[in-house]
């Protein structure tokens, strides 16, 4: 008698937000390198290079009813997800008393908001597969600095959900964790430099600044972030982590302020 054939196991999912900016691009490119078929969303095009087995899909998560539209698609293309990455965010480089009101609002809509809304829908879908959520919140949920108020409370609320979500959804197997990137060298952070607590130093300047208040001397990269993320998403990597946030800073919030 034959031996009987082997059926292929069919490849994890992840759907992550955000997909076209630094880290996000870095984070689907990631995944797919390591067999997980990906669903990508950002309210810009991805451009060459969105991974063949995946779907990318076109939609604002600032607005619930985009979210609606892109969760009736994933829903059509899969019954589980093994993990959610809520990477898309904003920035403000603003003092709080010159904040307006819609400004706090519009960073608050794609931040905190779209998380709360993006993880209610996924959340069938990673029950099925007792799946996880990867929160991308920012070491400035902890410990923060002029200038970035809108932001700062935008992440530290994001940790709290994080928090939150791991209690909550711990009866049905599925985790959620955080990560707290420091300065990586994306558009977000050389725009974020540009603001007036720096002086009147270059970009370049700044951002070697910055790297000089890391321990280990240098500012971090897309990629290294992506494998952070992955590492939460993982549940053969994570699998006793819940609740938690990662610090991935170079060692910058390690370092006394006085010394």
């Amino acid at each position: 008698m034959g031996q009987p054939e082997m059926t292929a196991s069919p490849p994890r999912t992840v759907l992550i937000t955000g997909a076209a900016g630094g880290i996000g691009r870095a984070t689907v490119l990631h995944f797919a390198a390591q067999g997980w078929r990906v669903f990508g969303v950002d309210r810009i095009q991805f451009g060459k290079g969105f991974p063949a087995s995946g779907l990318f899909i076109k939609q604002d998560i600032a607005k619930p009813e985009d979210i609606q539209v892109i969760f009736k698609q994933v829903k059509r293309a899969t019954k589980s997800l093994d993990a959610l990455v809520n990477n898309a965010a904003v920035g403000l480089g603003k003092k709080l008393v010159d904040t307006s009101l819609e400004e706090w609002e519009a960073l608050m809509a794609v931040n905190l908001r779209a998380p709360f809304l993006c993880t209610k829908a996924a959340y069938p879908l990673l029950k099925a597969a007792g799946g996880a959520v990867v929160n991308v919140a920012s070491v400035h949920a902890v410990a923060t600095s002029a200038e970035v108020a809108a932001y700062a409370a935008s992440k530290g609320a994001l940790l709290a959900l994080t928090r939150a979500m791991a209690i909550e959804f711990a009866p049905d197997g599925v985790r959620a964790n955080a990560i707290l990137p420091g300065a990586v060298d994306t558009k977000m952070l050389r725009g974020g430099v540009k603001r007036s607590t720096f002086g009147s130093a270059s970009v370049e300047d700044r951002l070697d600044a910055l790297a000089a208040r890391t321990v280990i001397g240098r500012i971090g990269t897309p990629d290294e972030i992506a494998r952070g993320i992955y590492f939460l998403a993982d549940n053969e990597q994570s699998s006793f982590m819940t609740g938690q946030p990662l610090v991935v800073d170079g060692g910058a919030t390690t370092r006394l302020s006085t010394e």
